[in-house]
Formats: structure tokens, C-alpha cells, sequence
């Protein structure tokens, strides 16, 4: 313990030095990567309504946590938590760690992430492809414990996105994901969002995407959208941010409780997308962009599609954004596996009929998202 101690008094000239040097190769990174494109596929049944994309998964770790990571440790070594040799440590679902993972690498850090043991074997392998070491345990609500353990064993850093992920971020912009998004937005025929559609993982996206368009006066409303087996839905409509849940079988979005920061009062419109209806959606989308996208992003795209369903019975035109959250590939033995599927009870071919119908004509029910329990009539 008296090492750890001493780890943490003040920067000594070599640790100013190794900061240094690791800000910039962080601010290089950022510079290189930061942006991404705007995706804007036409859908014959929505005429008035323009659905955009954001491509996160063009990051060089092929998703949004790409962003969230560079954050968290630029927000670790402003703070003189991490310094040369730190130990670093996360719990995760997997694509938080995979770009963790990269940027331990690129500053010659040691990284363990711990995650559930159902977490998918790309991601496994893309976290020790970049000399990440992954330690898994059997439930989900086991990674907090377990990360703070091994750091606090090691002397390490445990990194903890689900704290630190809406207090990492400059929300106000500095490149942000909001300030990309309304900045590619500008010379579009509705070049201010009627909504922006965003899941939670940690929340701190949603958070930040919130804020933003309170600090900048937008007239946009934020819907975000969750998963069977979170946390999120339920404690936003009680109000009691203590509930818990079973976890959630769409990697990366929805957590068996509410995580340090998830922001509710920045947050206007809540959906809960049957985990069948994401992976429906995440096919369908899929084909039609000609790459496949994963859970996550199917989730968006459901939650997008029931808002575009809302506003062509209110007779709204404008647009809505969200995000392409990672690459389908990283799932190619789960939500693209009929076996998987079968094994899990999913049968996504009714989703599948409704999202296409309603794509090409506009027509046909999704969610019915007036109702107060938007899951009711799944």
C-alpha cells in the first residue's frame, strides 16, 4: 500500500514529461479521427422525414467508445491518476475496453478489462489483439466490483466509464458527437434535428448530446431509447435511480442498473425497444446500407422509426439523427446467427416485416410510443 501512496503525490519531472508526450499523442489521435461521416439513406415511405446516421464505427476502433475512451484518458491524466506504468483497468460489455485497449497500447500501458463471460469473442479477441489481458465473470453486475479490486491490487487506475463518462466529455463542444453532429447538419434541408435518438450504455452520450442542445438553445428534443432487461426505462418514469434489472442481451447499451452518468433531466422522450425489435431492425438496416450493423444501432434505428411513425401521424416533416453505433461483424455469432437467435427465443421475422413495410410505405404499427409503458404493445 505505501507504493500506491506514493503514486499518488505530485508529478515528479519524468511523469510531467511522459504527460506530455501522452496528451499529444492523444491530441494527435483526436485530430486524425474525431469526425465521422453522416449517413443519409432514402427510405421511400417516409417523404418529409430525412433519417440521418452518424458512422461511428469508422473510428479506428470501429466504434462510438472510440470517442468516450481518448476522453476518459485525457480525464485520468489531467487529474495525475495516470502516469507512466499505471495499470489501467475497466469494466465493460466490450467495446468500451477494444478502444481502451488501443489507447493503452498507443501510450505503452498495461490494460485489463473485465467483462461478462457472454461478451462476444470479437471483442475478446480485438482487446488482446492490442495487448489488452480480459478478465471475465459469469453476471454482469460483477465487472464493478471485480475492476475495482484488480486496480486497487495493482495500484492501478481503474478507468470507470460508468462514472466518469458524463464528467469526462466537454459537453459545451470541442468537437464533441452533438457539436460533429449539428455542425455536418447545417447546409441540410432541416438542418436543425426535430430529435436526436440515442441509447444508453453509461449514458454519458445521451448526457452530452442533452446538454449540448440546452447550452446552444436548439429546438431539439432527445429521445432515449433502452433495452429489455436494463435499468434505465423504469428509473426514468419512477424516478427512483436504485432500480435494478436483470442486464441486457444487446451488448454495449442497457445495464442491470443505473449507472454515475445516466442524466435524466436532460433527457425529453424515453422509448423501451423489445430486444427482438433491435435485432430486426439492425438486419434490415443492414441490408440496406449494404454492411451490417450491430444490436445496438438497431435499437437506434427502431427508436428513430417509431418517433418518424409519431411525426407522419402528427403531420410533421423535419429530420432525426442517430448513430451507427459499431460494425454487425463484431456480432456475427450472435444477433446475425439464426442458431443463436433460436437459442435466445428471438424471432425477429414479424419486426422484420413491419420495419420493411414501413420503410417502403409508410405504413403499419411499430411501437406506440403515446403510450405511457412504450413497451406495452410490443
Amino acid at each position: 500500500m505505501q507504493d500506491c501512496a506514493k503514486a499518488s503525490r505530485s508529478l515528479s519531472e519524468e511523469d510531467r514529461g511522459w504527460t506530455r508526450r501522452a496528451i499529444d499523442i492523444l491530441e494527435a489521435d483526436g485530430r486524425r479521427s474525431a469526425d465521422t461521416h453522416l449517413v443519409k439513406p432514402d427510405f421511400p415511405g417516409l417523404k418529409g422525414i430525412s433519417i440521418y446516421l452518424k458512422d461511428e464505427s469508422t473510428h479506428p476502433t470501429g466504434s462510438l467508445k472510440h470517442r468516450l475512451a481518448r476522453s476518459l484518458f485525457l480525464y485520468g491524466i489531467c487529474n495525475g491518476r495516470i502516469r507512466k506504468g499505471t495499470v489501467l483497468v475497466e469494466a465493460s460489455s466490450g467495446s468500451t475496453a477494444v478502444s481502451e485497449a488501443y489507447f493503452a497500447r498507443l501510450l505503452g500501458l498495461p490494460f485489463i478489462a473485465v467483462m461478462p463471460r457472454s461478451t462476444s469473442r470479437q471483442k475478446i479477441e480485438a482487446i488482446e489483439c492490442f495487448g489488452g489481458v480480459c478478465h471475465l465473470v459469469d453476471r454482469a453486475g460483477d465487472v464493478y466490483q471485480a475492476a475495482q479490486e484488480i486496480a486497487d491490487s495493482k495500484c492501478g487506475y481503474y478507468l470507470d466509464q460508468f462514472t466518469h463518462a458524463e464528467r469526462a466529455t466537454d459537453w459545451r463542444g470541442n468537437n464533441n458527437i452533438a457539436d460533429s453532429i449539428f455542425r455536418q447538419m447545417t447546409g441540410e434541408e432541416h438542418p436543425v434535428p426535430k430529435w436526436v435518438v440515442m441509447s444508453a450504455g453509461t449514458g454519458g452520450t445521451s448526457a452530452t448530446i442533452g446538454r449540448f442542445i440546452r447550452y446552444r438553445n436548439l429546438d431539439t428534443r432527445l429521445c432515449v431509447v433502452d433495452v429489455e432487461g436494463s435499468a434505465f426505462y423504469d428509473a426514468w418514469q419512477s424516478g427512483d435511480m436504485t432500480t435494478t434489472a436483470s442486464g441486457s442481451r444487446i451488448e454495449g447499451i442497457g445495464r442491470p442498473r443505473v449507472e454515475p452518468s445516466f442524466v435524466p433531466g436532460v433527457i425529453d422522450e424515453m422509448i423501451r425497444i423489445p430486444d427482438a425489435a433491435s435485432i430486426a431492425a439492425a438486419h434490415v438496416l443492414s441490408e440496406r446500407l449494404f454492411r451490417r450493423v450491430g444490436g445496438s444501432t438497431g435499437t437506434n434505428f427502431m427508436g428513430v422509426l417509431c418517433i418518424a411513425s409519431l411525426m407522419r401521424k402528427q403531420g410533421e416533416a423535419g429530420s432525426l439523427v442517430t448513430l451507427i453505433c459499431d460494425s454487425g461483424d463484431r456480432y456475427s455469432a450472435t444477433y446475425f446467427n439464426d442458431e443463436w437467435l433460436k437459442a435466445q427465443s428471438i424471432d425477429i421475422s414479424g419486426w422484420r416485416s413491419r420495419i420493411e413495410t414501413f420503410l417502403d410505405s409508410g405504413e403499419g404499427t411499430l411501437l406506440d410510443v403515446s403510450q405511457k409503458d412504450r413497451a406495452g404493445d410490443a
